[in-house]
């Protein structure tokens, strides 16, 4: 059973949004009549805002056995026609006092309420059989549309139970964080993770360091978050020895979506005392790595594959390469019981997703000699090939971030006729710099001496500001554009 605590009931806070909160008994009731009014249908769309009647709406929907289609609340008019064109949902839960974009005045509208209106709860439904699709969640479309990838419910429950030994979470545990309510993340990881393991979720509506130390500082144990939200965290307990030591209490800080700098490590390390575990995974595979909460929280490693999930590198031709002397490039694939079913409407996107069983990444990454996993960039936008080298970019972007004149890097390559491609470094520097050609070169030797002189910055160039999507990823194909 995907959600066991729904059924034995039990009087302990499942969710707190804000003041609002509910226990297991009130989520079970609530949503056990929203699934009699869902069960049946083919897919629904989920309007989801950072609220609890998105939690509501999405854990019905599962009780019901009824495939949820998150949608972004920040999404585009061309993009949410082609989700609910390509998705086809029967009808949109939303909280009754948020107003809908007029791309959704066609669908159905059903309000979640968080009083039940009939007084007869119906029928649980049967649970559903683990290759039941439990989610269709949207790609960001970097490529094209954004491709909508099916995650079954056996994928949602092994991958959970396979971050909860790593973590040792346990329905002790409270879970404090502002992610998005649309992505896996903060919706799979965020949600129904601690649902899972009959815990609590306390979410804040919107990431602010004084939200999560007031949360630390009362009951919550571990906190998920990525790296924008870490780095804004690090400066602020700097700042503030009380928010400092109620995030040194948190029994576990993660970090995810992106890597973590080691600057920003090192900060919250020195002033919290409590060093941030990282985790890598992606829309279709949920959580591939993740370092334990009792292991080597080592700055720009992501740790070791998680139980049941096979990982391998490969070079361009798909041979697995066998090297775990922190060096040797290769394109991350994984299998296991995390994959998703597929892409909907789009066999050709999955076949070529995948390699005899395995799903290619796009991640390229060296294996540490102790098995730890560390990941140096995309191959489509990370992976430099300069001079016979394969570099990748994160490394780069790392040791930038050491620089006390660098506030934000970002590193991409582009075409040379000796090198193949160059190494440009994309740099808001901090505070008021030196002359920028100075500071170019003191750059370019910065990343010499700390990785090696092949993989320097050629071309040093400054912005006050780098772009970024809305989990704070940088976006480099804006740079290059």
């Amino acid at each position: 059973m995907l959600l066991p605590e729904l059924v034995t009931g039990t009087d302990r806070t499942a969710l707190r949004f804000g003041a609002v909160a509910l226990t297991y008994r009130e989520l079970a009731r609530l949503t056990g009549h929203l699934a009699g009014r869902l069960t049946g249908r083919d897919r629904v769309a989920v309007w989801a805002t950072p609220t609890i009647e998105t939690c509501v709406a999405v854990v019905g929907a599962l009780v019901a056995g009824v495939p949820v289609v998150p949608l972004n609340p920040k999404v585009g008019e061309r993009e949410l026609a082609h989700i609910l064109t390509d998705s086809a949902p029967e009808v949109v839960l939303a909280a009754p006092d948020t107003e809908l974009p007029a791309g959704l005045a066609e669908l159905p509208r059903l309000p979640v309420l968080l009083e039940p209106q009939d007084a007869a709860l119906p029928p649980a439904p049967e649970e559903p059989d683990g290759e039941t699709p439990a989610f269709i969640v949207y790609t960001s479309g970097t490529t094209g549309p954004p491709k909508g990838v099916v995650l079954p419910r056996r994928a949602v429950a092994t991958n959970l139970d396979a971050l909860a030994e790593l973590w040792a979470w346990t329905a002790d545990d409270v879970l404090v964080h502002g992610l998005p309510l649309f992505h896996v993340h903060g919706l799979i990881l965020g949600v129904i993770g601690p649902l899972r393991r009959g815990g609590t979720l306390h979410h804040l509506g919107r990431f602010s360091s004084d939200g999560v130390g007031a949360e630390l500082a009362r009951d919550a144990t571990m906190l998920f978050g990525v790296p924008t939200m870490y780095h804004r965290l690090a400066a602020d307990c700097q700042a503030d020895p009380a928010l400092a030591a109620a995030v040194g209490r948190a029994r576990l800080l993660v970090s995810g979506s992106a890597a973590l700098p080691a600057t920003d490590h090192e900060r919250i390390a020195a002033a919290t005392g409590q060093r941030v575990v990282e985790r890598y995974g992606m829309t279709e595979t949920l959580m591939n790595c993740g370092v334990r909460a009792d292991g080597d929280r080592r700055p720009g490693t992501v740790g070791q594959p998680l139980p049941g999930v096979e990982l391998r590198l490969v070079d361009d031709a798909g041979a697995t390469l066998d090297e775990a002397d922190g060096e040797t490039v290769g394109e991350i694939e994984v299998r296991g019981p995390n994959l998703f079913l597929g892409y909907l409407n789009r066999p050709d996107a999955t076949a070529a997703a995948m390699r005899d069983g395995w799903f290619r990444t796009g991640d390229m990454a060296v294996r540490e000699p102790d098995g730890y996993v560390r990941i140096v960039g995309r191959r489509a936008t990370d992976l430099i090939k300069s001079g016979g080298y394969k570099i990748g970019a994160g490394e780069i972007e790392n040791a930038l971030l050491e620089h006390p004149g660098v506030a934000e890097a970002a590193v991409t390559g582009e075409p040379d006729e000796d090198l193949g491609e160059r190494i440009v470094a994309w740099i808001v520097p901090n505070g008021d710099p030196p002359v920028p050609d100075e500071l170019a070169d003191e750059l370019a030797d910065h990343v010499a001496r700390l990785l090696s002189p092949h993989k320097r910055p050629r071309v040093v160039r400054f912005r006050e500001s780098l772009p970024r999507n809305e989990m704070g990823k940088i976006m480099k194909r804006a740079l290059r554009g």
